[in-house]
């Protein structure tokens, strides 16, 4: 599969090292491509990474992604969009405190097909769940079950097993696994770590 990663930041790059791993090209699209010159020559402008595109990646900054994105619009008409972003504000609170911000892309992007997923963890996780060597848990979210259906088996190439795998339903259901940031950053604070992930067990 071809996948486009936007932005360049450590869960970019974190990703990309994963997907590869898994036998997936992979091309970083940033605004600003020649600024990025250690990811040559894996990385373009966003228009030439997504149109080389079977998947897009949504990595960038999740405070200003919903303005980037939208301003793509055509561009990502017709895509599978993964949003794996927790927008909050500088001091940490969320900034769709009554939604989420898949909710929002899918509104702004209503011909993108906009899945979550990947946002309740660390990146070196999401690339690694067996490192924990216990049960742990990746959700999904979004109305389209085709897009849903792609973005599964990538998680499963990244080593998410079906049964460790939740789809929670439309993309309403992003907030819940949104908000959790919340807990995520205070049991960060209180573990000393990000290495660590939840599991459902039923």
């Amino acid at each position: 599969m071809h996948i486009a990663i936007l932005g360049t930041g450590h869960m970019a790059t974190t990703l990309a090292t994963g997907f590869r791993s898994a036998g997936h090209h992979v091309t970083f699209g940033s605004r600003h491509p020649e600024a990025h010159l250690e990811l040559a020559p894996f990385v373009a402008g966003i228009t030439t990474a997504v149109e080389r595109s079977d998947l897009v990646v949504s990595a960038l900054q999740a405070s200003v992604a919903l303005e980037v994105l939208s301003a793509h619009a055509d561009l990502l008409a017709g895509r599978v969009l993964l949003d794996i972003g927790n927008a909050v504000t500088p001091r940490f609170e969320l900034m769709y405190p009554n939604a989420s911000l898949g909710a929002a892309l899918q509104q702004a992007l209503p011909r993108t097909r906009v899945v979550k997923s990947l946002n309740t963890l660390a990146g070196t996780l999401s690339v690694a769940p067996d490192s924990l060597n216990s049960p742990t848990t990746v959700f999904l979210s979004g109305d389209d079950s085709a897009a849903k259906a792609l973005v599964s088996g990538l998680l499963a190439d990244l080593g998410w097993s079906s049964g460790q795998q939740i789809d929670l339903g439309g993309i309403e259901t992003a907030r819940g696994p949104e908000h959790y940031f919340l807990l995520f950053a205070t049991l960060m604070q209180s573990l000393h770590t990000p290495t660590f992930n939840v599991a459902v067990i039923h």
